[in-house]
């Protein structure tokens, strides 16, 4: 499971880089055209908006998998050191639900309703769009069943 991780890892760290790099490029050449031709590109606008969505799901969902995120450790702090491995695993179970029910069940079913509605600039399914919800729901799960492994066997 620990490769299977790493993999994973190195493949959203690759795919956050390209997608950074393509939304620099664009929003240079937004830039370049508004300002100096006067004649703003649409299709790099709603480019660059898009891939900022993608940028901002596949990066929370590797944060997660880090466990790099924002959490309010308060609770966890001032509990005896026995518990806190329970607290731990209680957020990732609750943060589990939440993304079974939100990310992938609704993201799932919105992404399916908006194949059938295009962008007006770019000519594409708003389902493609909509996509990075449910799968990186998925990634989450698997971050989440991967830190639960770890939690398990840890010592505090």
């Amino acid at each position: 499971m620990e490769c299977i991780k790493n993999i994973l890892n190195k493949i959203i760290e690759i795919f956050c880089i390209v997608i950074l790099g393509i939304m620099t490029l664009l929003v240079t050449w937004q830039v370049i055209t508004r300002y100096f031709f006067n004649n703003p590109s649409v299709v790099t606008e709603q480019t660059s908006q898009y891939l900022f969505v993608w940028l901002i799901m596949y990066g929370s969902a590797y944060v997660f998998g880090k466990r790099e995120h924002m959490q309010i450790s308060f609770v966890r702090d001032l509990a005896p050191k026995n518990l806190r491995k329970f607290i731990d695993i209680f957020q990732e179970i609750t943060i589990t639900i939440f993304v079974i029910g939100v990310m992938i069940y609704g993201g799932y079913f919105t992404t399916l309703r908006q194949m059938g509605q295009t962008d007006a600039a770019l000519q594409i399914p708003m389902g493609v769009v909509y996509s990075a919800v449910p799968i990186s729901g998925l990634i989450i799960i698997f971050y989440a069943i991967y830190n639960i492994k770890t939690l398990v066997g840890k010592r505090y």
